[in-house]
């Protein structure tokens, strides 16, 4: 096998010696938008872990943790077990607001169950709230937020669980008072399943817990998780809470990103070891199913319900770019560049020189995330012998990722042609076609 690819590659510098004009496909658009994103995330690490020294808290905000409640039956328990549970001395309100609670009897018995288990435990307080009819999940969120007493306000999905030290971490960040919200890590709990969720577990490690990090260092993170996100509760009331529609993380993360333009020493912060657990998909069409909602999602927030507000004026330059680049280049314009470059290929180009510039693409991807892998090992992973594992699955992200291209230039035609945003599961359909049109 290895002396076939060096044959066929063999057989592609033969080709670009005499086509000249052909050394341009050796460095597609892609290669050439996602390398600086690389070193950005990368250099934003090596930033962040030369900050990284002892710290204590000083001092000890109250907390308000609003769990989002829909179906997850006997598992909600296990979510309010873990906050409980937190190793953290200040005060802990656990809202869990179980959304159509009629829908969702065995929820919303679970969640019962968990206020009583910990009735009287010092300094933790679990109310369950419950919403009769269903009103979606940001109306579950703004229910949460309209009664939660801390001063700080975290939002979970009700199927996460969580590290016992993950509140005294994410606390951290809001010692300085420049910080307005923070971000947490998520890890994939089921990476065992499969070959699906094993690409998954890579992805949150170097896309969202590696990538956020460095992100957040230079000050352009990307999104603050619906599943798993804490902020300054006045704040958060006045910037209007959640809105409806779909992709309410992102949408909140925009307006926050607007708002602290006018006050530059504001800060969107990333917890990088502040470690929540969840499941992801472990089947194709469950995966599929979840990346055509949060794909579909980009295109709605940006180039229709924030296209006004995507500007240098509102979000400062630095943001502005980044945003422009790597939320509409990258994720809404690039994945049909990558479905158009392939097409080409096969149509005007031999099959032989096809496959041997998929090689080098493919290598070239491998390197990057090999490197960022490393990285994230020695500088990031708070289980480093446990993350190990995955080094040799790395060999198939490439392809993962690419496969991955395809699914989101086909959630933007969906997003475009069917409105899919609308059909989120997200909400009832009656909720999201009340919401303003974009």
């Amino acid at each position: 096998m290895l002396q076939d690819s060096l044959v066929l590659l063999d057989y592609l510098r033969g080709m670009l010696l005499e086509n000249g004009e052909l050394w341009f496909l050796l460095f597609p658009v892609m290669i050439l938008i996602e390398m600086p994103l690389y070193l950005l995330v990368l250099t934003g690490i090596f930033r962040w872990s030369h900050s990284l020294g002892p710290q204590d808290l000083t001092r000890f905000p109250s907390i308000s943790f609003v769990i989002t409640c829909y179906g997850e039956g006997d598992a909600i328990g296990i979510t309010i077990d873990t906050l409980v549970e937190q190793v953290y001395p200040g005060k802990i309100e656990i809202l869990a607001v179980v959304d159509g609670a009629v829908q969702n009897h065995d929820t919303y018995q679970a969640a019962l169950a968990g206020e009583k288990r910990h009735a009287g435990v010092r300094n933790r307080k679990v109310r369950v709230l419950p919403k009769w009819q269903r009103g979606g999940r940001v109306s579950t969120l703004n229910a949460g937020l309209s009664v939660a007493c801390g001063e700080i306000v975290i939002n979970v999905d009700g199927d996460t669980s969580f590290d016992n030290d993950m509140v005294y971490t994410m606390m951290k960040q809001f010692e300085s008072t420049d910080v307005i919200a923070s971000g947490g890590a998520l890890r994939v709990r089921n990476h065992d399943a499969n070959i699906l969720t094993k690409m998954q577990s890579l992805e949150y490690m170097l896309s969202m817990q590696a990538g956020k990090t460095g992100m957040a260092k230079w000050g352009v993170l990307n999104n603050i998780s619906g599943a798993f996100g804490a902020f300054r509760k006045s704040l958060l009331k006045q910037v209007g809470g959640w809105d409806t529609h779909t992709a309410e993380d992102l949408d909140l993360t925009m307006r926050l990103k607007q708002y602290k333009r006018r006050y530059p020493k504001n800060q969107l912060a990333f917890a990088t070891h502040a470690i929540g657990h969840t499941d992801v998909p472990d089947t194709l069409k469950g995966l599929v199913m979840q990346r055509l909602r949060w794909d579909g999602d980009l295109l709605f927030l940006f180039l229709r319900k924030h296209k006004k507000g995507l500007s240098p004026s509102l979000l400062g330059w630095g943001n502005f770019l980044f945003t422009l680049t790597y939320g509409v280049l990258q994720n809404v314009l690039l994945p049909f560049l990558v479905v158009i470059f392939t097409f080409y290929m096969l149509i005007f180009y031999p099959l032989k020189f096809v496959l041997a510039l998929s090689i080098v693409i493919y290598f070239v991807y491998l390197l990057l995330s090999a490197l960022l892998f490393i990285v994230y090992i020695g500088l990031v992973s708070e289980r480093r012998k446990e993350d190990l594992k995955f080094a040799k699955w790395l060999l198939l992200y490439p392809i993962y990722q690419f496969v991955m291209r395809l699914i989101n230039a086909f959630s933007m035609v969906n997003e475009v042609v069917r409105r899919s945003h609308e059909e989120s599961s997200m909400a009832p359909w009656w909720v999201l076609k009340r919401g303003k049109k974009f």
